[in-house]
Protein backbone atom coordinates (compact mmCIF):
# COMPACT_ATOMS: atom_id res chain seq x y z
CA UNK A 1 0.00 0.00 0.00
CA UNK A 2 0.99 3.78 -0.99
CA UNK A 3 2.12 5.70 1.90
CA UNK A 4 -0.01 8.43 2.87
CA UNK A 5 1.13 11.47 4.54
CA UNK A 6 -0.69 14.58 6.73
CA UNK A 7 -0.40 17.79 5.93
CA UNK A 8 2.87 17.95 8.43
CA UNK A 9 4.43 15.46 5.82
CA UNK A 10 4.34 12.84 8.90
CA UNK A 11 3.77 9.39 7.73
CA UNK A 12 0.23 7.98 8.51
CA UNK A 13 1.27 4.21 9.92
CA UNK A 14 0.87 1.22 8.22
CA UNK A 15 1.05 -2.57 9.25
CA UNK A 16 3.91 -3.91 7.36
CA UNK A 17 7.43 -6.71 7.51
CA UNK A 18 10.47 -5.72 8.60
CA UNK A 19 13.62 -7.89 7.69
CA UNK A 20 16.43 -8.31 10.51
CA UNK A 21 19.70 -6.88 9.60
CA UNK A 22 20.79 -7.74 12.67
CA UNK A 23 20.15 -7.79 16.61
CA UNK A 24 23.56 -7.52 18.96
CA UNK A 25 23.62 -6.58 22.55
CA UNK A 26 24.62 -2.81 22.96
CA UNK A 27 28.05 -2.28 24.03
CA UNK A 28 28.19 -0.34 27.24
CA UNK A 29 25.29 -1.69 29.10
CA UNK A 30 25.21 -2.67 32.71
CA UNK A 31 24.38 -5.70 33.26
CA UNK A 32 25.45 -7.35 29.66
CA UNK A 33 23.33 -8.63 27.42
CA UNK A 34 20.12 -6.44 29.07
CA UNK A 35 19.87 -4.22 26.24
CA UNK A 36 19.77 -4.69 22.50
CA UNK A 37 20.51 -2.58 19.74
CA UNK A 38 17.65 -4.57 16.90
CA UNK A 39 18.03 -2.94 13.12
CA UNK A 40 15.54 -3.68 10.67
CA UNK A 41 14.82 -3.05 6.91
CA UNK A 42 11.86 -1.63 6.20
CA UNK A 43 10.14 -0.85 2.84
CA UNK A 44 9.71 2.53 1.70
CA UNK A 45 11.31 5.80 1.33
CA UNK A 46 10.23 8.01 4.43
CA UNK A 47 12.05 8.19 7.13
CA UNK A 48 10.02 8.07 11.07
CA UNK A 49 9.95 11.56 12.70
CA UNK A 50 12.11 12.40 15.84
CA UNK A 51 9.88 10.99 18.97
CA UNK A 52 7.81 8.13 17.06
CA UNK A 53 7.77 4.77 18.21
CA UNK A 54 6.19 1.28 16.33
CA UNK A 55 4.71 -1.74 17.32
CA UNK A 56 7.43 -4.33 16.99
CA UNK A 57 5.99 -8.06 16.92
CA UNK A 58 8.16 -11.27 16.46
CA UNK A 59 6.34 -13.18 13.53
CA UNK A 60 7.13 -16.46 15.61
CA UNK A 61 5.89 -15.12 18.80
CA UNK A 62 4.47 -16.64 21.98
CA UNK A 63 2.95 -13.31 23.35
CA UNK A 64 -0.32 -11.47 22.25
CA UNK A 65 0.69 -8.04 21.31
CA UNK A 66 3.23 -5.94 19.55
CA UNK A 67 5.44 -3.83 22.10
CA UNK A 68 6.28 -0.05 21.71
CA UNK A 69 9.83 0.74 21.05
CA UNK A 70 10.67 4.44 20.14
CA UNK A 71 12.87 4.94 16.88
CA UNK A 72 16.66 5.12 17.87
CA UNK A 73 18.34 5.91 14.79
CA UNK A 74 16.80 5.78 11.11
CA UNK A 75 18.52 5.58 7.44
CA UNK A 76 17.78 5.97 4.12
CA UNK A 77 19.53 3.62 1.91
CA UNK A 78 19.12 2.77 -1.37
CA UNK A 79 15.50 0.76 -1.41
CA UNK A 80 14.79 0.64 2.17
CA UNK A 81 14.37 2.60 5.05
CA UNK A 82 16.66 1.07 7.75
CA UNK A 83 15.56 1.76 11.46
CA UNK A 84 17.59 0.95 14.59
CA UNK A 85 15.93 0.57 17.78
CA UNK A 86 16.62 -0.16 21.21
CA UNK A 87 15.42 -2.65 23.58
CA UNK A 88 15.67 -3.10 27.36
CA UNK A 89 14.97 -7.01 27.97
CA UNK A 90 12.00 -6.68 30.47
CA UNK A 91 8.95 -9.37 29.80
CA UNK A 92 8.64 -11.84 27.77
CA UNK A 93 7.56 -9.50 24.27
CA UNK A 94 10.73 -7.72 24.40
CA UNK A 95 12.79 -10.68 25.08
CA UNK A 96 11.26 -12.54 22.08
CA UNK A 97 12.38 -9.35 20.61
CA UNK A 98 16.25 -9.39 21.78
CA UNK A 99 16.54 -13.34 20.39
CA UNK A 100 15.46 -12.22 16.95
CA UNK A 101 18.46 -13.69 14.54
CA UNK A 102 19.51 -11.66 10.97
CA UNK A 103 16.62 -12.12 8.47
CA UNK A 104 13.95 -12.83 10.62
CA UNK A 105 10.67 -11.39 9.77
CA UNK A 106 8.87 -9.13 12.34
CA UNK A 107 5.55 -7.52 12.03
CA UNK A 108 5.73 -3.67 12.66
CA UNK A 109 2.66 -0.98 13.50
CA UNK A 110 4.01 2.71 12.66
CA UNK A 111 5.34 5.35 12.52
CA UNK A 112 3.03 6.24 15.42
CA UNK A 113 2.48 8.94 17.63
CA UNK A 114 3.50 12.76 17.65
CA UNK A 115 6.69 14.47 17.13
CA UNK A 116 9.47 16.45 19.53
CA UNK A 117 8.88 19.99 17.91
CA UNK A 118 11.76 21.28 17.69
CA UNK A 119 13.19 24.82 19.40
CA UNK A 120 12.22 27.50 17.74
CA UNK A 121 15.47 29.68 18.92
CA UNK A 122 17.86 29.17 21.45
CA UNK A 123 19.48 26.59 23.09
CA UNK A 124 18.36 23.23 23.74
CA UNK A 125 18.91 20.93 26.80
CA UNK A 126 18.02 17.04 25.92
CA UNK A 127 17.79 14.61 28.76
CA UNK A 128 17.40 10.90 28.80
CA UNK A 129 17.47 8.26 31.70
CA UNK A 130 18.10 4.49 31.04
CA UNK A 131 16.46 3.46 27.97
CA UNK A 132 14.92 6.71 27.82
CA UNK A 133 18.20 7.95 26.04
CA UNK A 134 16.76 6.17 22.56
CA UNK A 135 14.23 8.32 21.37
CA UNK A 136 16.26 11.70 22.88
CA UNK A 137 19.05 10.78 21.28
CA UNK A 138 16.96 10.06 17.89
CA UNK A 139 15.98 13.42 18.54
CA UNK A 140 19.19 15.43 19.29
CA UNK A 141 20.48 13.96 15.82
CA UNK A 142 18.07 15.87 14.12
CA UNK A 143 19.50 19.35 15.50
CA UNK A 144 22.28 21.40 14.21
CA UNK A 145 25.70 19.93 15.98
CA UNK A 146 26.67 21.98 19.55
CA UNK A 147 22.90 23.71 19.86
CA UNK A 148 22.29 22.00 22.36
CA UNK A 149 23.45 20.06 25.81
CA UNK A 150 22.42 16.69 26.55
CA UNK A 151 22.40 14.86 30.07
CA UNK A 152 21.94 11.48 30.26
CA UNK A 153 21.74 9.12 33.53
CA UNK A 154 22.27 5.96 33.92
CA UNK A 155 22.16 2.73 36.74
CA UNK A 156 25.42 1.81 35.33
CA UNK A 157 27.73 2.07 32.37
CA UNK A 158 26.62 4.30 29.39
CA UNK A 159 25.26 3.29 26.01
CA UNK A 160 23.35 5.14 22.99
CA UNK A 161 25.56 8.09 22.69
CA UNK A 162 27.41 7.73 19.59
CA UNK A 163 25.20 9.44 17.51
CA UNK A 164 24.51 13.16 19.22
CA UNK A 165 27.33 16.13 19.15
CA UNK A 166 26.36 18.35 21.73
CA UNK A 167 28.27 21.65 23.10
CA UNK A 168 28.03 19.46 26.52
CA UNK A 169 27.07 16.47 27.41
CA UNK A 170 26.99 15.18 31.35
CA UNK A 171 26.52 11.45 32.31
CA UNK A 172 25.50 10.57 35.70
CA UNK A 173 25.39 6.89 37.22
CA UNK A 174 23.99 5.78 40.61
CA UNK A 175 27.29 3.60 40.88
CA UNK A 176 29.53 5.62 39.85
CA UNK A 177 30.79 4.01 36.95
CA UNK A 178 30.60 6.43 34.57
CA UNK A 179 30.71 10.76 35.48
CA UNK A 180 28.78 11.85 38.33
CA UNK A 181 28.34 9.72 41.16
CA UNK A 182 24.42 9.84 41.56
CA UNK A 183 21.38 10.09 39.80
CA UNK A 184 19.97 13.24 37.63
CA UNK A 185 19.60 15.53 40.47
CA UNK A 186 22.79 15.22 41.69
CA UNK A 187 24.21 16.98 38.57
CA UNK A 188 20.77 18.92 37.31
CA UNK A 189 18.90 21.35 39.11
CA UNK A 190 16.89 24.74 38.61
CA UNK A 191 20.28 26.78 39.29
CA UNK A 192 21.77 24.37 36.52
CA UNK A 193 19.03 24.81 34.20
CA UNK A 194 18.82 29.00 34.37
CA UNK A 195 22.56 29.06 33.84
CA UNK A 196 22.29 27.35 30.96
CA UNK A 197 19.84 29.59 29.54
CA UNK A 198 18.28 26.91 28.01
CA UNK A 199 15.17 27.78 25.51
CA UNK A 200 13.54 24.57 26.04
CA UNK A 201 14.21 20.87 27.85
CA UNK A 202 12.96 17.48 25.87
CA UNK A 203 13.12 14.65 28.30
CA UNK A 204 12.68 10.78 28.54
CA UNK A 205 13.04 8.42 30.91
CA UNK A 206 11.94 6.48 34.15
CA UNK A 207 8.88 8.32 35.45
CA UNK A 208 10.11 9.73 38.71
CA UNK A 209 13.00 11.24 36.90
CA UNK A 210 10.19 12.85 34.47
CA UNK A 211 8.44 14.07 37.51
CA UNK A 212 11.91 15.80 38.63
CA UNK A 213 12.29 17.14 34.86
CA UNK A 214 9.02 18.95 35.08
CA UNK A 215 9.44 20.06 38.17
CA UNK A 216 12.87 21.46 37.61
CA UNK A 217 11.91 22.80 34.09
CA UNK A 218 8.66 24.67 35.31
CA UNK A 219 10.46 26.13 38.55
CA UNK A 220 13.44 27.52 36.30
CA UNK A 221 10.81 29.12 33.78
CA UNK A 222 11.74 26.79 30.38
CA UNK A 223 9.46 25.06 28.32
CA UNK A 224 9.34 21.21 28.16
CA UNK A 225 8.69 18.34 26.52
CA UNK A 226 8.45 14.86 28.13
CA UNK A 227 8.23 11.67 25.93
CA UNK A 228 5.50 9.56 27.78
CA UNK A 229 5.29 5.55 28.38
CA UNK A 230 2.14 3.39 29.11
CA UNK A 231 1.46 0.01 28.40
CA UNK A 232 -0.83 0.00 25.34
CA UNK A 233 -2.26 -2.69 22.66
CA UNK A 234 -2.96 -1.23 19.31
CA UNK A 235 -1.27 2.02 19.27
CA UNK A 236 -3.72 3.36 17.12
CA UNK A 237 -5.64 4.99 20.02
CA UNK A 238 -8.38 2.57 19.79
CA UNK A 239 -8.19 0.44 22.85
CA UNK A 240 -7.81 3.95 25.38
CA UNK A 241 -5.08 1.61 27.25
CA UNK A 242 -2.60 3.50 27.53
CA UNK A 243 -4.58 6.76 28.71
CA UNK A 244 -2.49 9.30 30.95
CA UNK A 245 -4.18 12.16 33.65
CA UNK A 246 -3.97 15.60 32.18
CA UNK A 247 -5.15 19.01 32.99
CA UNK A 248 -7.11 18.57 29.82
CA UNK A 249 -8.98 15.18 30.93
CA UNK A 250 -7.39 11.99 30.02
CA UNK A 251 -4.69 11.27 26.80
CA UNK A 252 -4.17 8.58 24.92
CA UNK A 253 -0.25 8.14 25.12
CA UNK A 254 0.05 6.54 21.80
CA UNK A 255 -2.25 9.19 19.65
CA UNK A 256 -1.88 11.92 21.57
CA UNK A 257 1.84 11.44 22.64
CA UNK A 258 3.89 10.75 23.73
CA UNK A 259 5.45 13.61 23.63
CA UNK A 260 3.69 15.89 25.70
CA UNK A 261 4.16 19.63 26.90
CA UNK A 262 5.07 19.18 30.75
CA UNK A 263 2.36 21.87 31.94
CA UNK A 264 -0.67 19.33 31.56
CA UNK A 265 1.02 16.31 33.13
CA UNK A 266 -0.33 15.07 36.31
CA UNK A 267 1.81 12.90 37.26
CA UNK A 268 0.69 11.51 41.27
CA UNK A 269 -1.04 8.68 38.80
CA UNK A 270 2.11 7.49 37.89
CA UNK A 271 3.09 6.36 41.40
CA UNK A 272 3.35 2.74 40.82
CA UNK A 273 0.30 1.15 41.44
CA UNK A 274 2.16 -1.65 43.70
CA UNK A 275 4.29 1.05 45.68
CA UNK A 276 1.48 1.88 48.53
CA UNK A 277 1.43 -1.55 49.28
CA UNK A 278 5.05 -2.54 48.67
CA UNK A 279 6.63 -5.29 51.22
CA UNK A 280 9.50 -4.02 53.13
CA UNK A 281 12.51 -5.19 50.79
CA UNK A 282 14.23 -7.95 52.45
CA UNK A 283 18.39 -8.30 51.99
CA UNK A 284 19.09 -11.33 49.75
CA UNK A 285 19.58 -15.03 51.36
CA UNK A 286 23.02 -16.02 51.55
CA UNK A 287 21.95 -19.71 51.98
CA UNK A 288 18.72 -21.72 50.46
CA UNK A 289 15.28 -21.01 51.42
CA UNK A 290 12.78 -23.44 52.64
CA UNK A 291 10.35 -24.88 50.10
CA UNK A 292 8.41 -26.86 52.47
CA UNK A 293 4.88 -27.15 52.97
CA UNK A 294 2.78 -29.31 55.60
CA UNK A 295 -1.00 -30.53 54.55
CA UNK A 296 -2.22 -31.66 57.99
CA UNK A 297 0.58 -32.55 59.55
CA UNK A 298 2.37 -34.13 56.08
CA UNK A 299 5.10 -32.62 54.87
CA UNK A 300 5.96 -31.94 51.10
CA UNK A 301 9.75 -30.92 50.11
CA UNK A 302 8.36 -28.11 47.72
CA UNK A 303 5.10 -26.77 46.86
CA UNK A 304 5.08 -28.32 43.53
CA UNK A 305 2.35 -31.44 42.94
CA UNK A 306 1.72 -32.99 39.67
CA UNK A 307 -1.68 -32.98 39.28
CA UNK A 308 -4.25 -35.20 38.83
CA UNK A 309 -5.16 -36.77 35.17
CA UNK A 310 -1.54 -35.11 33.62
CA UNK A 311 1.01 -37.23 35.53
CA UNK A 312 -0.60 -40.39 35.81
CA UNK A 313 1.19 -42.50 38.56
CA UNK A 314 4.28 -40.46 38.75
CA UNK A 315 6.27 -43.62 37.68
CA UNK A 316 5.45 -42.58 33.62
CA UNK A 317 7.63 -39.30 33.29
CA UNK A 318 10.50 -40.97 35.41
CA UNK A 319 12.24 -41.43 32.49
CA UNK A 320 11.94 -37.40 31.57
CA UNK A 321 13.36 -35.79 34.18
CA UNK A 322 13.73 -36.87 38.32
CA UNK A 323 10.23 -37.14 39.23
CA UNK A 324 11.70 -37.22 42.99
CA UNK A 325 12.10 -33.51 42.98
CA UNK A 326 8.50 -32.65 43.21
CA UNK A 327 6.53 -31.98 46.32
CA UNK A 328 3.96 -34.18 45.44
CA UNK A 329 2.13 -36.37 42.58
CA UNK A 330 -1.34 -36.61 42.81
CA UNK A 331 -2.90 -40.03 41.21
CA UNK A 332 -5.12 -40.20 38.25
CA UNK A 333 -8.78 -39.74 39.11
CA UNK A 334 -9.70 -43.30 40.98
CA UNK A 335 -13.18 -44.82 41.17
CA UNK A 336 -14.06 -47.76 42.83
CA UNK A 337 -14.62 -49.79 39.65
CA UNK A 338 -12.49 -49.82 36.84
CA UNK A 339 -13.30 -47.59 33.66
CA UNK A 340 -12.69 -47.19 30.35
CA UNK A 341 -13.78 -43.68 29.91
CA UNK A 342 -15.43 -41.31 26.87
CA UNK A 343 -15.66 -42.62 23.26
CA UNK A 344 -14.92 -40.21 20.48
CA UNK A 345 -11.97 -37.63 20.23
CA UNK A 346 -10.85 -36.75 23.65
CA UNK A 347 -7.99 -34.27 23.27
CA UNK A 348 -8.54 -30.61 21.09
CA UNK A 349 -6.06 -28.57 21.13
CA UNK A 350 -7.16 -24.63 21.45
CA UNK A 351 -5.18 -21.24 21.79
CA UNK A 352 -2.93 -21.04 25.16
CA UNK A 353 -5.31 -24.10 26.23
CA UNK A 354 -6.21 -28.21 25.89
CA UNK A 355 -9.56 -29.49 25.81
CA UNK A 356 -9.90 -32.82 26.98
CA UNK A 357 -13.13 -35.45 27.46
CA UNK A 358 -10.79 -38.20 28.80
CA UNK A 359 -13.77 -39.30 31.41
CA UNK A 360 -11.66 -41.11 33.93
CA UNK A 361 -10.33 -44.04 32.27
CA UNK A 362 -8.78 -45.64 35.45
CA UNK A 363 -7.74 -49.14 36.80
CA UNK A 364 -9.95 -48.75 39.70
CA UNK A 365 -8.92 -48.78 43.28
CA UNK A 366 -8.48 -52.51 44.30
CA UNK A 367 -6.01 -52.26 41.16
CA UNK A 368 -4.35 -49.16 42.15
CA UNK A 369 -3.73 -50.84 45.78
CA UNK A 370 -1.96 -53.25 44.87
CA UNK A 371 -0.08 -52.83 41.68
CA UNK A 372 0.60 -48.51 41.10
CA UNK A 373 0.35 -47.47 44.47
CA UNK A 374 3.58 -49.36 46.05
CA UNK A 375 5.29 -47.62 42.96
CA UNK A 376 4.03 -44.29 43.97
CA UNK A 377 5.06 -44.93 47.37
CA UNK A 378 8.48 -45.94 46.61
CA UNK A 379 9.05 -42.62 44.85
CA UNK A 380 9.69 -39.12 47.38
CA UNK A 381 7.17 -36.84 46.48
CA UNK A 382 3.85 -37.52 48.69
CA UNK A 383 1.16 -39.43 47.26
CA UNK A 384 -1.90 -38.05 47.13
CA UNK A 385 -4.61 -40.43 45.69
CA UNK A 386 -7.44 -38.87 43.92
CA UNK A 387 -10.49 -40.47 44.82
CA UNK A 388 -13.44 -39.95 42.63
CA UNK A 389 -17.09 -41.68 42.05
CA UNK A 390 -20.48 -41.97 40.62
CA UNK A 391 -22.42 -41.81 43.53
CA UNK A 392 -22.26 -41.16 47.16
CA UNK A 393 -21.68 -45.00 48.23
CA UNK A 394 -18.95 -45.16 45.87
CA UNK A 395 -17.16 -42.49 47.23
CA UNK A 396 -17.85 -44.28 50.63
CA UNK A 397 -16.92 -47.46 49.70
CA UNK A 398 -13.24 -46.19 47.62
CA UNK A 399 -12.67 -44.25 50.49
CA UNK A 400 -12.39 -47.13 53.01
CA UNK A 401 -10.14 -48.68 50.63
CA UNK A 402 -7.63 -46.07 50.38
CA UNK A 403 -7.70 -45.42 54.38
CA UNK A 404 -6.49 -49.08 55.25
CA UNK A 405 -3.34 -48.46 52.78
CA UNK A 406 -0.06 -46.22 53.70
CA UNK A 407 -1.50 -43.58 51.15
CA UNK A 408 -0.73 -39.91 53.12
CA UNK A 409 -3.47 -38.20 52.00
CA UNK A 410 -6.74 -38.19 50.05
CA UNK A 411 -7.78 -35.71 47.27
CA UNK A 412 -11.39 -35.87 46.88
CA UNK A 413 -12.29 -35.44 43.56
CA UNK A 414 -16.16 -33.73 43.21
CA UNK A 415 -15.16 -32.11 40.33
CA UNK A 416 -14.68 -33.64 37.37
CA UNK A 417 -16.50 -32.13 34.39
CA UNK A 418 -16.39 -35.20 31.67
CA UNK A 419 -18.44 -37.97 33.86
CA UNK A 420 -21.74 -38.07 33.35
CA UNK A 421 -23.22 -39.04 36.84
CA UNK A 422 -21.13 -37.86 40.08
CA UNK A 423 -18.70 -36.22 39.71
CA UNK A 424 -18.30 -31.96 39.40
CA UNK A 425 -22.37 -32.82 40.39
CA UNK A 426 -21.26 -32.97 44.19
CA UNK A 427 -19.72 -29.59 44.31
CA UNK A 428 -22.01 -27.37 42.52
CA UNK A 429 -24.25 -26.74 46.12
CA UNK A 430 -23.21 -26.48 49.56
CA UNK A 431 -25.84 -29.34 50.43
CA UNK A 432 -24.11 -32.06 48.14
CA UNK A 433 -20.75 -30.74 49.15
CA UNK A 434 -21.62 -31.39 52.69
CA UNK A 435 -23.40 -34.73 51.84
CA UNK A 436 -19.92 -35.74 50.21
CA UNK A 437 -17.47 -34.63 52.20
CA UNK A 438 -19.11 -35.90 55.59
CA UNK A 439 -19.74 -38.74 54.66
CA UNK A 440 -15.79 -39.72 53.47
CA UNK A 441 -14.54 -38.07 56.43
CA UNK A 442 -16.84 -40.13 58.43
CA UNK A 443 -14.56 -43.53 57.00
CA UNK A 444 -11.16 -41.90 56.86
CA UNK A 445 -8.93 -40.33 59.28
CA UNK A 446 -6.21 -39.59 56.33
CA UNK A 447 -6.12 -35.44 55.41
CA UNK A 448 -8.19 -35.02 53.00
CA UNK A 449 -8.01 -32.47 50.01
CA UNK A 450 -11.36 -31.50 48.42
CA UNK A 451 -11.03 -30.55 44.89
CA UNK A 452 -13.66 -28.16 43.38
CA UNK A 453 -15.40 -27.23 39.97
CA UNK A 454 -14.96 -23.57 38.60
CA UNK A 455 -18.40 -24.53 37.68
CA UNK A 456 -20.30 -24.30 40.88
CA UNK A 457 -22.45 -20.58 40.87
CA UNK A 458 -21.58 -20.46 44.72
CA UNK A 459 -18.02 -21.94 44.61
CA UNK A 460 -16.92 -20.03 47.67
CA UNK A 461 -19.66 -20.67 50.58
CA UNK A 462 -19.16 -24.57 49.02
CA UNK A 463 -15.89 -24.07 49.62
CA UNK A 464 -16.18 -23.08 52.57
CA UNK A 465 -19.01 -25.53 53.58
CA UNK A 466 -16.11 -28.25 52.35
CA UNK A 467 -14.37 -26.91 55.33
CA UNK A 468 -17.05 -27.00 57.91
CA UNK A 469 -17.42 -30.83 56.49
CA UNK A 470 -14.35 -31.65 57.27
CA UNK A 471 -11.99 -31.14 54.56
CA UNK A 472 -8.34 -30.88 55.82
CA UNK A 473 -7.56 -28.42 52.58
CA UNK A 474 -9.33 -26.92 49.36
CA UNK A 475 -7.43 -27.83 45.73
CA UNK A 476 -9.42 -25.58 43.06
CA UNK A 477 -9.76 -25.44 40.85
CA UNK A 478 -10.81 -28.21 38.30
CA UNK A 479 -10.89 -27.54 34.40
CA UNK A 480 -13.70 -25.45 33.66
CA UNK A 481 -16.29 -26.62 30.80
CA UNK A 482 -15.87 -25.62 27.13
CA UNK A 483 -17.40 -26.66 23.50
CA UNK A 484 -15.67 -27.00 20.85
CA UNK A 485 -17.01 -27.58 17.24
CA UNK A 486 -15.64 -29.41 13.77
CA UNK A 487 -16.37 -26.58 11.66
CA UNK A 488 -15.42 -28.88 8.48
CA UNK A 489 -18.44 -31.65 9.63
CA UNK A 490 -20.71 -29.03 11.44
CA UNK A 491 -20.41 -31.38 14.39
CA UNK A 492 -19.50 -30.85 18.23
CA UNK A 493 -16.13 -32.28 18.42
CA UNK A 494 -17.01 -34.22 21.57
CA UNK A 495 -19.36 -37.03 21.89
CA UNK A 496 -20.65 -35.65 25.23
CA UNK A 497 -20.76 -32.24 23.77
CA UNK A 498 -18.95 -30.54 26.65
CA UNK A 499 -15.07 -31.08 27.97
CA UNK A 500 -13.22 -30.11 30.26
CA UNK A 501 -10.49 -26.64 29.36
CA UNK A 502 -7.07 -26.19 31.22
CA UNK A 503 -3.70 -24.15 30.01
CA UNK A 504 -2.43 -20.83 30.55
CA UNK A 505 -5.33 -19.01 29.22
CA UNK A 506 -7.38 -19.97 32.20
CA UNK A 507 -5.22 -18.87 34.81
CA UNK A 508 -6.25 -15.39 35.48
CA UNK A 509 -9.79 -16.61 36.06
CA UNK A 510 -8.04 -19.21 38.61
CA UNK A 511 -5.97 -16.65 40.01
CA UNK A 512 -9.59 -14.63 40.77
CA UNK A 513 -10.94 -17.65 42.66
CA UNK A 514 -7.70 -18.62 44.72
CA UNK A 515 -7.48 -14.69 45.71
CA UNK A 516 -11.34 -14.96 46.62
CA UNK A 517 -10.99 -17.85 48.18
CA UNK A 518 -8.10 -17.37 50.52
CA UNK A 519 -9.70 -13.70 51.35
CA UNK A 520 -12.81 -15.72 52.90
CA UNK A 521 -10.66 -18.72 54.70
CA UNK A 522 -8.37 -16.09 56.46
CA UNK A 523 -11.67 -14.57 58.03
CA UNK A 524 -12.27 -17.77 59.26
CA UNK A 525 -11.03 -18.85 62.94
CA UNK A 526 -7.60 -20.16 63.13
CA UNK A 527 -8.45 -23.59 63.95
CA UNK A 528 -10.45 -23.37 60.63
CA UNK A 529 -8.37 -22.31 58.50
CA UNK A 530 -6.82 -25.09 56.27
CA UNK A 531 -4.66 -25.01 53.25
CA UNK A 532 -5.61 -24.17 49.25
CA UNK A 533 -3.57 -25.88 46.70
CA UNK A 534 -4.19 -23.75 43.37
CA UNK A 535 -4.90 -25.49 40.03
CA UNK A 536 -4.97 -23.55 36.63
CA UNK A 537 -2.72 -22.55 33.58
CA UNK A 538 0.41 -22.95 35.63
CA UNK A 539 3.74 -22.60 33.06
CA UNK A 540 6.14 -21.12 34.88
CA UNK A 541 7.92 -19.87 37.85
CA UNK A 542 6.38 -16.62 37.90
CA UNK A 543 2.76 -18.52 38.09
CA UNK A 544 3.66 -20.43 41.16
CA UNK A 545 4.93 -16.79 42.70
CA UNK A 546 1.51 -15.39 41.94
CA UNK A 547 -0.74 -18.22 43.57
CA UNK A 548 1.56 -18.77 46.64
CA UNK A 549 1.03 -14.22 47.30
CA UNK A 550 -2.98 -14.87 46.57
CA UNK A 551 -3.04 -17.47 49.49
CA UNK A 552 -1.94 -20.99 48.12
CA UNK A 553 -0.09 -23.57 50.17
CA UNK A 554 0.63 -25.21 47.00
CA UNK A 555 -0.18 -25.65 43.13
CA UNK A 556 -0.82 -28.70 41.16
CA UNK A 557 0.78 -28.51 37.11
CA UNK A 558 -1.85 -29.93 34.86
CA UNK A 559 -1.45 -29.10 31.34
CA UNK A 560 1.62 -27.89 31.11
CA UNK A 561 3.47 -30.84 31.24
CA UNK A 562 2.29 -32.15 28.17
CA UNK A 563 3.82 -28.61 26.73
CA UNK A 564 7.44 -28.99 28.78
CA UNK A 565 7.66 -31.89 31.05
CA UNK A 566 10.22 -29.85 32.64
CA UNK A 567 8.15 -26.98 33.50
CA UNK A 568 7.68 -28.27 37.09
CA UNK A 569 11.49 -28.25 37.85
CA UNK A 570 11.70 -24.64 36.31
CA UNK A 571 9.09 -23.49 39.06
CA UNK A 572 11.11 -24.98 41.96
CA UNK A 573 14.12 -24.04 40.54
CA UNK A 574 12.65 -20.27 39.84
CA UNK A 575 10.85 -20.01 42.99
CA UNK A 576 13.62 -20.88 45.06
CA UNK A 577 15.48 -18.35 43.37
CA UNK A 578 12.97 -15.68 43.71
CA UNK A 579 12.93 -16.55 47.22
CA UNK A 580 16.80 -16.20 47.76
CA UNK A 581 16.94 -12.83 45.61
CA UNK A 582 13.60 -11.27 47.78
CA UNK A 583 14.91 -12.20 51.20
CA UNK A 584 12.11 -14.74 51.79
CA UNK A 585 13.47 -17.34 54.26
CA UNK A 586 10.06 -20.14 53.83
CA UNK A 587 6.96 -19.75 51.67
CA UNK A 588 4.86 -18.29 54.42
CA UNK A 589 6.75 -15.22 54.30
CA UNK A 590 5.00 -14.72 51.23
CA UNK A 591 1.77 -16.75 51.51
CA UNK A 592 -0.93 -13.96 51.53
CA UNK A 593 0.79 -10.83 51.12
CA UNK A 594 -1.80 -9.32 48.31
CA UNK A 595 -4.66 -10.37 50.52
CA UNK A 596 -6.65 -7.51 52.21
Amino acid sequence: MKKIYDCNNVAYPEFTKGRVISCKAEKGVRPDNSVFALVLAVSGDKLPMPGQFYMLHATKSDVLLGRPISVFHSEQKKDHVEITFLILQKGEGTKELCRLQKDDEISILGPLGNVFPKPESGKALIIGGGIGVAPVAGFAESLKDKTYDFYASFKSGKYALENIKPKKLVITTDDGSEGIHGMLPAALTVETIKAGNYSVVYACGPTPMLAYVKKTAEEAGVLCYLSMEARMACGMGVCLGCTIDTTEGNKRCCKDGPVFDSRIIKFPQFKDSFSAKAQPRKEPLTGEPDLSVSIKGVRLCNPLIGSSGTFGFGTEYASVFDVNRLGGIASKGLTLEPREGNSGIRLWETPSGLMNSIGLQNPGIPHFIEHELPEMLALKPVTIANLSGSTLESYIEGAKLLDKTEVPIIELNISCPNVAAGGASFGMTCALADQAVSAVRAVTAKPLIVKLTPQSPDLINVAIQCIKSGADGISLCNSFQGVAIDIERGVPVFDKIKAGFGGPAVRPIAMRLIYELCTEIKKLPAAQQVPVIAIGGIEKWQDVVEFIMCGAAAVEVGTNTFANPFTMLECIDGLAAFMKRKGYKNLEEMRGIVLN
